[in-house]
């Protein structure tokens, strides 16, 4: 593409050179040059300032999923304590908490939350048996 540009541009300026009484050859290979030059210096200065770009946000993208990770951790520790203790879980909260578990595994969670997670689940399961026995 850029070779095309340069021959577009260098036919383009050699009709000028010849309609004006210049010689064809030399300011083709002159304008050819600066063209070759300029891009020479301004391409990996267009693309260093991309990666830059993708570095950024990758880091905000990073800084984010980290942020929403924590987020959910507090959220998941809480519904776990509060039903562990009421030794019962509704459920609804029951769907969100394992919508909860999901995402946050997803961003890459695991550990305590795991347990706590299958601690809910038997919960789930212990309720369910109770209902289905009566």
């Amino acid at each position: 593409m850029l070779l095309k540009l340069i021959k577009t541009l260098k036919h383009s300026i050699a009709g000028d050179a010849f309609h004006s009484g210049m010689m064809p050859g030399k300011g083709e290979k002159r304008v050819e040059a600066v063209l070759l030059q300029t891009y020479t210096v301004a391409l990996p200065a267009i693309l260093g300032y991309i990666v830059w770009l993708l570095k950024r946000q990758k880091r905000d993208r990073d800084a984010n999923s980290t942020g929403t990770m924590l987020l959910l951790r507090v959220q998941l520790i809480d519904y776990h304590d509060k039903y562990i203790k009421l030794g019962s879980i509704p459920s609804y909260a029951y769907e969100n908490f394992v919508e909860m578990y999901e995402a946050y595994h997803e961003l890459g969670g695991n550990g305590m939350i795991t347990k706590m997670y299958k601690e809910i689940q038997d919960l789930h399961l212990a309720q369910k048996g109770e209902q289905n026995g009566d």
